[in-house]
């Protein structure tokens, strides 16, 4: 990531919600500070799908506008940790990865969140963070969030 390797200053981080997605955003906004980027922050939602069989009729829910929420709450909490640091936030209708992937092209880093599931659980849900490590144009950094206490999940 050197001064000339033609990337713009900007670092993208991917934000659900979650704990771990919410260290991820914290992180990213530091690094910023630390090297005068803007932050690209990034939370995609897509319509529930069946698997085999007709999805069912789902009652209307504004799922664009609970993310826009999630992420603004996110992105509040967040500039706390770098006021300084600008901070864009992206609402993408499309599966986690592939937005991040998008969003990252051209970028200096791409910062994800990792729920630490591991195991099957990881292996049958998938990993948005595995996806962006192995697919990235640009270095990804995976901030895990805060480990579960012992005999917990």
């Amino acid at each position: 990531m050197g001064e000339n390797d033609g990337r713009a200053a900007r670092i993208v981080v991917g934000v659900d919600g979650s704990p771990a997605s919410r260290a991820a955003l914290a992180w990213a906004m530091r690094q910023a500070a630390l090297g005068g980027a803007a932050v690209d922050a990034v939370i995609a939602w897509q319509y529930p799908v069946g698997y085999g069989w007709p999805a069912p009729v789902v009652p209307p829910f504004d799922f664009a506008g609970n993310a826009r929420q999630a992420l603004a709450g996110a992105v509040s909490e967040a500039a706390d940790e770098a006021p300084q640091v600008e901070i864009r936030q992206h609402v993408v209708q499309d599966h986690p990865a592939a937005a991040l992937l998008k969003a990252a092209d051209g970028a200096q880093l791409l910062v994800v969140g990792n729920r630490g599931y591991g195991g099957f659980t990881e292996a049958l849900l998938g990993s948005v963070s595995q996806h962006c490590v192995h697919h990235a144009r640009c270095p990804v950094v995976v901030v895990r969030g805060e480990p579960a206490p012992r005999g917990e999940p």
